[in-house]
């Protein structure tokens, strides 16, 4: 039994470029909240990511946004499907 999956747009004011302590941060805080991330897109301008979690509901993504202190500019709830 799978968790919801969600689909994750941000908008940056800048390029988007973390270092590596930053992305410690964000693993431990994946795990200290049940998140599962999945993956992330790069847009070409390098100023919005588009990332794939699962995790309970969309109220977790959306205190996660908060937390970090990152934007959540969409949240949609998504499925796979087979061709």
């Amino acid at each position: 039994d799978r968790m919801p999956m969600f689909m994750v747009e941000r908008q940056f004011a800048d390029k988007f470029d973390p270092d590596d302590e930053t992305l410690q941060l964000v693993d431990q805080y994946h795990l200290d909240h049940d998140i599962r991330w999945l993956t992330s897109f790069l847009s070409a301008d390098q100023k919005r990511t588009y990332c794939l979690y699962e995790c309970a509901d969309i109220e977790v993504l959306r205190q996660h946004a908060m937390d970090l202190g990152v934007p959540a500019d969409a949240i949609t709830e998504v499925s796979e499907f087979e061709r």
